[in-house]
């Protein structure tokens, strides 16, 4: 292979990452009550790869998960996504690369007084250059994708945990991020439902062209999955295709 090729596959390859972490370090507290939680993490996500992260409890997953998603700060090491650094940034540029990532979590986090489409035009509500017919077009479009076209104006309420998680993954997406992180998203669902809404993400991401990182501690959904990471006391000790 020539240079000028090797050249251009090597900038392929960095063009097709979406988050890039090397010797990433994090603790929580202060002085003697200061605790080390992440340690020396190494890990690359690419463009449309689907990747569970998998792990026991106090592993330190959903705290990987909240760094990528520019919820918490990083402190040492490097953190890049969508090609900027992330250690040292200052909460605009946090707040510019939520703007391209969404967000699924165990509990849905949908909003009691809004119906299944506001809830899901929220998301849309953060983007100023989408028009306001365009945004409640577009909520009920992915309602509908999500087999809730009959319940885009029920409340939370009166849905069930299944159909609740639908409008969570409805909500997630139709802002066409590049990122999906799912934290749990099966686990206050039965068998059925979880497989169906991690099956669902998959499509629907899949369509749109973007990566799923899917946090969980579900063994029948781990077939879903590109690639396998495993998070122990803090160290990634195994990531493997699936």
């Amino acid at each position: 292979m020539s240079n000028t090729q090797s050249t251009i596959n090597h900038q392929q390859s960095i063009n097709n990452q979406v988050v890039n972490i090397h010797n990433l370090d994090h603790f929580f507290g202060e002085g003697k009550l200061k605790k080390q939680i992440l340690f020396d993490i190494d890990l690359t996500l690419n463009a449309g790869e689907v990747i569970i992260l998998k792990g026991p409890s106090g592993s330190g997953k959903t705290t990987l998960l909240t760094l990528m998603g520019g919820l918490r700060s990083p402190q040492s090491g490097s953190l890049r996504v969508f090609g900027e650094e992330l250690v040292g940034a200052k909460k605009n540029k946090l707040v510019q690369t939520r703007r391209n990532i969404g967000y699924i979590f165990q509990a849905n986090n949908l909003l009691a007084s809004l119906t299944a489409k506001q809830n899901v035009q929220m998301s849309l509500e953060l983007h100023d250059n989408i028009k306001p017919a365009e945004v409640a077009q577009r909520a009920i479009a992915l309602l509908e994708s999500v087999g809730l076209g009959e319940h885009i104006n029920y409340y939370p309420q009166n849905l069930s945990g299944g159909q609740k998680q639908r409008v969570a993954i409805a909500r997630a997406l139709v802002s066409h991020p590049k990122i999906v992180l799912a934290d749990e998203p099966t686990a206050a669902l039965d068998s059925k439902s979880g497989r169906d809404v991690v099956e669902l993400m998959q499509q629907l991401a899949r369509e749109q062209g973007c990566t799923i990182l899917i946090v969980t501690h579900d063994n029948r959904i781990l077939d879903v999955a590109d690639r396998l990471v495993e998070l122990e006391d803090g160290r990634i000790t195994l990531d493997s295709k699936q």
